[in-house]
């Protein structure tokens, strides 16, 4: 076998249709076109979900929710991913370096969910009313 004489196997490629080439042809006239109208035309089409002038299904549709654009400098944090950190002293550094809140985050904040057993100083991190509550129970403080 050569490259030179690879070809698509028989029967794989259809003939190109040769358009408005006479009645005979069987393409001939409207060219496959149908008659009239705006898909007739040359150049005639219209853009993805335009329905003939009719209110389109997405403009119909109500709008829904609303996307906040200071979420993603908010965090969250578990009572129980407090836990987990090692330091004594708990800021906003050493939850991004344990990957508890992401790396872009710009204040963090403590909820009530889960426990936690050991005294630790939050510094710089807000907390919920029930958080707060529990850490103060376990030995621990908020510096603000």
């Amino acid at each position: 076998m050569r490259l030179n004489t690879l070809q698509p196997a028989p029967g794989s490629r259809r003939p190109r249709l040769r358009v408005g080439r006479g009645a005979s042809a069987g393409q001939g006239k409207t060219s496959g076109r149908g008659v009239k109208g705006q898909r007739a035309r040359k150049g005639g089409y219209h853009k993805v979900g335009f329905e003939g002038g009719q209110m389109p299904l997405q403009r119909r549709m109500p709008k829904v929710g609303f996307r906040s654009k200071i979420k993603a400098s908010r965090a969250e944090v578990r009572l129980s991913e407090l836990a987990k950190i090692d330091a004594a002293v708990i800021d906003l550094e050493s939850l991004k370096k344990a990957n508890v809140v992401p790396v872009f985050a710009e204040q963090a904040k403590v909820v009530l969910s889960g426990a936690i057993k050991r005294a630790v100083t939050l510094k710089g991190i807000a907390a919920t009313k029930g958080a707060r509550a529990a850490i103060e129970a376990a030995g621990g403080k908020l510096e603000t």
